[in-house]
């Protein structure tokens, strides 16, 4: 969607040695976390207000997609959160289109960061 489609495809376009977008961050042996965490929240640093790190964007958006009463479960899915309960990992999940629609509401009623 949008800037994130970008992106994406940006990525792609660069990487075009290894199937994983960020591969030195990971490999077919697992992903290293925590040293890409780091990365981002060291090019974050001089960008945005002190205190703000890259798992504040996971807290803002669970609460923007609570604004737009997203359900819970979906919200986690969208997130990469574990979600409570077995039932919760039968079938398919949602669909591409029901998490879209979900974040365009996000899009739509984000108001734009005031600095």
């Amino acid at each position: 969607m949008g800037a994130s489609l970008w992106a994406a495809k940006r990525v792609k376009e660069a990487n075009t040695a290894s199937p994983y977008a960020f591969p030195k961050y990971t490999s077919a042996k697992g992903t290293n976390a925590n040293s890409a965490s780091a990365a981002i929240n060291k090019w974050l640093k001089p960008r945005v207000p002190d205190g703000c790190v890259v798992h504040s964007f996971r807290h803002s958006l669970r609460d923007r997609l609570r604004a737009v009463q997203c359900p819970s479960d979906m919200i986690d899915q969208i997130g990469g959160w574990a979600t409570a309960g077995i039932g919760q990992s039968y079938g398919e999940g949602y669909s591409t289109y029901q998490t879209i629609e979900f974040l365009d509401e996000v899009i739509l009623c984000t108001q734009p960061i005031q600095s």
